[in-house]
């Protein structure tokens, strides 16, 4: 039949984005591995450990005004070849830093911040590209379809970073460059009809524009803000060492499964989603994928056994995907052209801060009440915030199609 037919294999241009996209997930993921093993080996300072993650934010944050504007300026395709050479770069650099052995602290932190600063700009523009390789029909299938390699990608990337790594750290740096090679080339086969854009001078108006059109649409609006605040409450990652070693009693190898276990569900749901896009009532999967996201993580908070809390948390990335789907579809399809890369560099921050921003919550949390209180809290705020979001959204609580009619 005709409708089992996957119709992205018509689209060359996302095809190789899709592989572009899974070879730089890949060597991102090993090199932010490496780079933190690294560190830790160097300083054996948890504090200089969490450093890394922030130095790699703190650029999308304070970029988040330029990244829009230059994704909405320039060929997006070049944008993100840019960005995709200079973490070459930067890998080539840490193999000669590597072996010759002056890679110091300092060293491995000015290098997290030139990757955010690379991330900053390649995160709204890859958002934005994405629409312009396949018809809108068809985008949640094709952003399913990235989901799902992005997936694969963390699971995959840190595995074969550690496996390599026993060659040495300046191996799995090399092997991440070759990878990001790859990407560049893959990123510039892509042939895009770009339409013509109004070359409107840079004023305060237009930098500020992507907060203004997301301030204005409300589905938009809301479905951000839910993503945000329901990962900032429920997410449980940053306390897994505690549940692995005090409660769950199952160690290093024990931990290592509990923190794949949310992306393999991703994964799973991600492949589904590709093969069955949902069509509609949006609206409402959305809000009841969050709020099924928020039962998992009370399931996890409260199990004493490990293959509960492996499956409450696989349950957890399964849910969190299809509202990932959703709110990206949702974002991208609303969003004119001229104005996704701007709209994108405020997405890409909401997501940064929900995830970073939701380990320091549950940590400050864990520390006043303790792990399992912690998650318990999470969990409920969740469910708190899918009820608020309801009655405060109500348009994107209806929204049927991911299309919109307009």
């Amino acid at each position: 039949m005709p409708a089992m037919k996957n119709p992205l294999v018509t689209y060359p241009s996302f095809r190789y984005f899709f592989l572009s996209r899974i070879a730089s997930a890949v060597a991102s993921q090993m090199m932010m591995v490496i780079l933190a093993w690294q560190m830790y080996d160097l300083t054996n300072s948890a504090w200089d450990l969490g450093l890394v993650g922030l130095a790699q934010f703190l650029p999308s944050l304070v970029l988040i005004l330029v990244a829009g504007q230059v994704a909405d300026r320039l060929d997006r395709r070049l944008v993100m070849a840019w960005c995709l050479s200079g973490q070459m770069m930067i890998a080539a650099i840490l193999v000669t830093g590597t072996m010759q052995g002056w890679l110091s602290r300092d060293a491995i932190l000015l290098a997290s911040v030139a990757l955010g600063i690379a991330k900053a700009f390649q995160m709204p523009t890859q958002q934005a590209l994405a629409p312009q390789l396949v018809p809108a029909t068809v985008l949640p299938r094709a952003l399913a379809t990235v989901s799902s390699g992005t997936q694969a990608a963390v699971i995959v990337g840190p595995a074969l970073g550690g496996f390599v790594y026993v060659a040495g750290a300046q191996a799995v740096y090399m092997l991440s460059g070759v990878l990001f090679a790859a990407a560049i080339a893959a990123m510039l086969c892509i042939r895009v009809q770009e339409p013509p854009r109004a070359r409107e001078p840079v004023t305060l108006q237009t930098l500020f524009a992507g907060f203004d059109y997301i301030w204005r649409r409300k589905d938009i609006l809301g479905a951000i803000s839910l993503d945000l605040f329901a990962v900032l409450l429920g997410g449980a990652v940053a306390l897994l060492p505690i549940y692995a070693k005090d409660i769950l009693h199952v160690g290093p190898w024990g931990l290592g499964l509990l923190r794949g276990a949310p992306a393999a569900g991703a994964l799973l749901m991600s492949i589904y989603l590709a093969q069955r896009p949902i069509m509609r009532n949006a609206g409402k999967v959305m809000f009841g994928s969050v709020a099924l996201y928020g039962v998992a993580t009370l399931v996890f908070a409260l199990s004493t056994s490990f293959l509960l809390s492996l499956a409450a948390l696989a349950l957890s990335g399964m849910f969190d995907m299809v509202s990932v789907v959703i709110r990206q579809s949702l974002v991208q399809l609303d969003t004119p052209n001229e104005m996704r890369g701007r709209v994108s560099a405020v997405n890409s921050v909401f997501i940064g801060a929900s995830n970073q921003l939701g380990e320091f919550e549950s940590g400050v949390t864990a520390s006043w009440f303790g792990a399992v209180p912690s998650v318990l809290i999470g969990g409920v705020g969740t469910l708190a915030i899918v009820a608020a979001w309801i009655r405060l959204f109500p348009s994107l609580a209806r929204r049927d199609r991911l299309v919109s009619p307009s």
